[in-house]
């Protein structure tokens, strides 16, 4: 298993606990630590995604609420919204990881905490969730290999389309 996979893991499971008991941060934070095996950058990984997931909630659940069309967002599975906070936390604050990587990793995490249809549900917000990230010029990729560098198509190739 990767590393990075088993901190996602771990966050999800201290922000859903956080969600459930309304533990504060600190404590929550706490409690991950004491899920690693003395791994520092995977615990320094998995403690920065977890803060960040829980002081951005009110924007990165604006962000995935104005994408979900005809339905409330309340209603979603915890499970779901998590993860898909997390994965838009990834997205937008860790700027050394690929944006599929990201979705790909949300996927998995989707299909071993929340029911068969999640993962292809997922997918597809975090998927239009990326679109509107590069529309909005928020995404802040560097290095080779972390930004998509297929060209946009020009209006006339739009219109031949």
């Amino acid at each position: 298993m990767r590393k990075r996979r088993k901190a996602r893991e771990l966050a999800l499971q201290r922000l859903y606990a956080h969600e459930v008991s309304g533990n504060t941060v600190g404590k929550v934070l706490d409690e991950l630590s004491e899920s690693f095996n003395g791994d520092p950058d995977i615990e320094a990984f998995g403690r920065a995604l977890l803060r960040k997931s829980i002081e951005n909630k009110e924007s990165l659940d604006s962000d995935i609420e104005a994408l979900i069309k005809n339905w409330d967002f309340n209603r979603i599975a915890l499970v779901d919204r998590l993860i898909l906070r997390m994965a838009e936390c990834e997205m937008l604050f860790f700027d050394e990881i690929p944006p599929k990587v990201t979705i790909n990793e949300a996927i998995e995490l989707a299909k071993m905490y929340s029911t068969a249809k999640s993962g292809r549900f997922i997918n597809g917000i975090l998927d239009s969730l990326l679109k509107k990230i590069k529309k909005e010029n928020r995404l802040a990729k560097t290095g080779r290999g972390l930004m998509d560098t297929t060209p946009a198509p020009s209006e006339p190739e739009k219109a031949a389309n």
